[in-house]
């Protein structure tokens, strides 16, 4: 089992929660002193309180929006995923977007987004002249079609 450190580096920060024993992800909670308003359309930087540091540069902590904020209020991460490189140190924020016609209130506490922690392959790059054949081969986005 490896282990992660936090370290809550704002008073009312929250360490990451799985939430069911089942739960890939440990969700952050929104480090904020009073409420905050995201606007329909726009996007904000929220901090989590946390910094992190991993085991080794073995791993990658990953910042993935809540389904749950996305399905019910159009709000996802605002860059798709953040990534967390294991050498970085300063406070984690999550970066959202909110795709809605409606403002959406974000408590102090609430639960934001989840961090998920990855092992990581560095493999060697090399140029090569040709690539092996697939059945697929250049066909782009949608070549496989629908069913």
């Amino acid at each position: 089992m490896s282990i992660l450190k936090v370290k809550l580096v704002r008073p009312d920060a929250q360490l990451p929660k799985r939430e069911t024993s089942g739960s890939a992800g440990h969700d952050l909670r929104a480090c904020i002193s009073e409420d905050v308003i995201l606007p329909a359309g726009g996007s904000l930087r929220l901090p989590t309180g946390i910094a992190i540091e991993m085991e080794s540069a073995d791993y990658v902590a990953i910042i993935a929006a809540r389904s749950s904020m996305a399905a019910k209020y159009g709000v996802t991460m605002a860059n798709g995923i953040g990534v967390i490189d294991s050498d970085y140190r300063g406070e984690i924020s999550v970066l959202l977007y909110n795709h809605s016609q409606k403002d959406f209130v974000i408590h102090p506490g609430d639960r934001v987004a989840q961090l998920l922690l990855l092992p990581v392959d560095l493999p060697d790059i090399v140029e090569v002249e040709e690539l092996s054949q697939t059945q697929r081969g250049e066909g782009g986005f949608g070549s496989t079609g629908r069913a």
